[in-house]
């Protein structure tokens, strides 16, 4: 069963605020002190590790005899986020779940988050307490702590950054670096999800500011969970523990498949092929693909904001995953000299491109 905040629909509306507020408390009102000082009442800390949180310089953590992993992503509005249609709630959750995406993907566990805001007077108080609420139902559905942070003036949008701290024995991390020649390529879920999600969104948003209808989302609640409100794939650890698998390469599909594979080939010196008809994609996202006139495999592999974990083990380990529904093979590694290819379902060959998020390319 997909999880939500409640037992109601995802419910997404197009409006020129960003929140309707019954009341509205300025910034101004609390100050940056007052304004840390409601954060930190409401936050609980949950692991033995996390020794000093929220209220002093800095947080303390004791590592416990383990190795820390450490992660940052910012989200930028207009750059990651559109506020036209992304709830401030789903938005707290999200920039955790995709920090904590980078620590599974370490095969680590998730134990403290710090959080940087930047504001404008724009927000008031309860659009940060809504934020803050989604943030907080993330640390405590993946267990982790809210340890510290920072909050600071924008003169336009909002940003936030989230750091991410785990911890593993040394023996248990996974690098991307560790594939070998024949390992099995694996992903976990389905793909292109999140990608079609999104161009739900922007085409009722496009609808609303030409004609100010509401937006037509029946039948889209897959979709639109996956890219408003991901999951990190914390089973699909506790998965290959059970299994006695360890990966021996692995990252998060945030980017799209295709660059995340080629990451894990080009840290492991290795090639790659990936099978089309292999790659799991939900019939949700496949007949929206095909609605937008889109291919679902371009989908697939170039969408991105998935969070599934790609991940590649040895063929000795097939017999503990095989007919796993939460796991598929789509490839396998070869040697760096018979390049990074897609086959395709005629057994065609294609050079993999990367062709997902990049930040910097945006127009």
């Amino acid at each position: 069963m997909r999880r939500r905040f409640s037992e109601r629909p995802l419910k997404v509306e197009l409006r020129g605020r960003m929140t309707e507020q019954t009341s509205r408390t300025e910034l101004s009102a609390l100050g940056e002190f007052g304004l840390i000082d409601r954060i930190a009442s409401r936050v609980q800390l949950q692991n033995a590790s996390s020794i000093k949180g929220i209220g002093d310089d800095a947080a303390v953590i004791d590592p416990q005899g383990l190795h820390h992993v450490v992660t940052t992503d910012m989200l930028v509005e207009g750059v990651h986020f559109d506020l036209g249609y992304v709830p401030l709630k789903h938005l707290g959750y999200k920039a955790v779940v995709v920090n904590l995406s980078d620590v599974y993907a370490m095969n680590a566990t998730p134990k403290q988050i710090t959080v940087a805001i930047a504001l404008s007077n724009r927000f008031p108080v309860e659009a940060v307490d809504e934020l803050y609420e989604g943030i907080q139902l993330a640390c405590t559905h993946y267990g982790v702590d809210l340890v510290g942070g920072d909050t600071c003036s924008s003169p336009s949008g909002l940003v936030i950054s989230v750091t991410a701290i785990g911890s593993a024995a040394m023996e248990d991390i996974v690098y991307r670096s560790g594939a070998k020649d024949n390992d099995l390529l694996l992903v976990s879920g389905d793909l292109g999800g999140a990608y079609m999600g999104l161009q739900v969104l922007e085409r009722e948003k496009a609808v609303f500011k030409e004609t100010g209808a509401q937006p037509d989302l029946v039948g889209h609640d897959y979709i639109l969970e996956r890219q408003l409100k991901p999951e990190a794939r914390k089973d699909i650890v506790g998965l290959l523990r059970t299994l006695g698998v360890k990966p021996t390469s692995m990252i998060d599909v945030s980017d799209g498949l295709a660059s995340e594979a080629l990451h894990l080939a080009h840290n492991s010196g290795l090639g790659v092929r990936i099978y089309d008809e292999k790659m799991p994609i939900d019939p949700s996202t496949y007949q929206t693909a095909r609605d937008f006139n889109l291919d679902p495999t371009t989908c697939a592999l170039n969408g991105g904001e998935d969070y599934e974990l790609l991940f590649t083990i040895a063929q000795a380990d097939y017999e503990k995953i095989k007919a796993n529904p939460s796991l598929t093979v789509i490839g396998h590694m070869t040697d760096k000299a018979s390049g990074c290819l897609l086959v395709d379902k005629q057994g065609g060959l294609h050079e993999l491109r990367a062709q997902g998020w990049d930040a910097f390319l945006r127009k």
